[in-house]
């Protein structure tokens, strides 16, 4: 482990105290965001989104953290919104509802659920994120994570997107990314019936990307986020996410030529391109320099936000 990395870990430590219900820790490149209420299957919380919104604020503020892990704590990943509230949870005329998110604000004149202000919020972030299931995602637990960049689930872990057996609709703005991940036959499947299903349908149905056994499921994603640390351009993984991700709403392959090519008209030019060519000809590890704060104007931001947002 590096100097840098040394301080940056004094650092998350003396803000650990921040957090009351996840984890923050930077080693290595690599940020961990751990869901931490195992005692109630790390159930989701207001508190929680604000805390996971402003853990990814600060994954994007250090250039030292090149990718995220997102896990949670004891033998469940997320178990879905905290149902403590009884047949009130999702009433937004409840007061005490009303008050923990008024932080949130409305969109569209309605207010903003919780869960889209998570995952919009893992769409938007400049590093990548990598999903490590390591138990039951259910409801908000599973769409919240649907903008993440890879997901691995665990041998034991089960799924759900249980809306429609509790009265509600999926949200976390997961009818725009469950059908664009799985397709919508796929996504009506899962979402009209509401039922839990395993990893391994999981996997045949693409919500993740592979299933590893329990043990294997951390050194796996940090090994993927270890190979993204040590072998890319930040600037470079900053900017093909944010193209990859908006071209899935793009209505034709020109907009996506447009911004290619005004990309590689600006990376051309920089020295990260210059240092990865010279590392390859050279046969030594590259040093990428270029900070991804410095090429935010090279291709528009997504997602956009509306202007009907308060």
């Amino acid at each position: 482990m590096t100097d840098n990395t040394r301080i940056d870990n004094d650092r998350i430590d003396n803000a650990r105290a921040d957090y009351e219900q996840i984890r923050y820790e930077v080693a290595d490149g690599i940020a961990t965001i751990t869901l931490h209420r195992p005692e109630r299957l790390n159930a989701f919380t207001t508190t929680m989104a604000a805390e996971l919104i402003a853990a990814l604020d600060a994954t994007d503020a250090d250039d030292s953290v090149r990718a995220v892990v997102l896990t949670g704590a004891g033998r469940g990943f997320c178990a879905g919104a905290d149902l403590q509230g009884g047949a009130a949870t999702f009433d937004h005329r409840d007061p005490q509802r009303a008050a923990e998110r008024a932080d949130f604000g409305t969109v569209g004149g309605a207010p903003r659920d919780g869960g889209g202000c998570v995952s919009l919020r893992i769409a938007a972030s400049l590093k990548p994120v990598i999903v490590a299931f390591n138990g039951p995602a259910v409801g908000v637990g599973a769409t919240m994570t649907l903008p993440a960049d890879i997901r691995i689930a665990s041998e034991s872990a089960r799924f759900g997107f249980v809306f429609t057996r509790r009265g509600i609709v999926p949200e976390a703005a997961s009818s725009w990314f469950l059908p664009r991940i799985v397709g919508i036959s796929q996504a009506m499947e899962w979402v009209a019936t509401g039922r839990v299903f395993d990893a391994s349908e999981a996997l045949s149905g693409r919500l993740v990307s592979r299933v590893v056994p329990d043990a294997e499921l951390l050194p796996t994603a940090y090994g993927i986020a270890a190979e993204i640390a040590e072998n890319t351009s930040a600037v470079s993984v900053a900017l093909a996410r944010q193209l990859l991700w908006s071209m899935l709403g793009a209505s034709t392959p020109w907009e996506a030529h447009r911004l290619d090519s005004r990309a590689m008209n600006r990376l051309g030019q920089s020295p990260d391109a210059a240092e990865g060519v010279t590392s390859f000809l050279e046969k030594r590890p590259p040093k990428f320099p270029a900070r991804i704060a410095d090429h935010l104007d090279v291709v528009p931001p997504w997602p956009v936000r509306p202007e009907e947002m308060s």
